[in-house]
């Protein structure tokens, strides 16, 4: 099974909205996509819940906004909590689903080594005589 970009709608579910502009998150649903791809390419299946992260963080709040105030009530926000990038944890989430990263194995053998000895072997098996000092008598 393929990777199925998120729509809209699951945009919308996975925000806790009752109504989203249709057409603003499909928008940064396609960059959130397009910003994924650059960690990896194809997308592994379960890469929807980066894609939706990344593309939340950017619906809700779009011009990085990090102290705002209307009326009494104020809120601050951590920095760097809008606009479309992705966080190290949203890399390091896509490069595990595609199984990279971990620890791995590299087998130097080529595919086409052949397991015979590649010295010379005598038919008649081992020489009559051996160096001195061996322990063969």
């Amino acid at each position: 099974m393929a990777f199925q970009t998120p729509t809209a709608e699951d945009l919308g579910l996975y925000l806790g909205l009752d109504e989203i502009e249709g057409d603003r998150a499909a928008l940064l649903i396609q960059q959130a996509v397009s910003l994924c791809e650059s960690v990896v390419k194809p997308l592994p299946d379960q890469a929807t819940a980066v894609v939706l992260s990344v593309g939340g963080r950017a619906y809700v709040n779009p011009q990085q906004v990090s102290y705002e105030t209307i009326g009494p009530m104020s809120v601050q926000r951590p920095s760097g909590s809008g606009g479309l990038y992705l966080t190290k944890s949203d890399k390091a989430a896509l490069k595990a689903l595609a199984g990279r990263g971990g620890a791995f194995m590299v087998d130097p053998t080529p595919a086409t080594a052949d397991p015979s000895p590649t010295w010379p072997v005598d038919d008649a098996g081992f020489a009559d005589e051996f160096e001195p000092g061996w322990g063969y008598s």
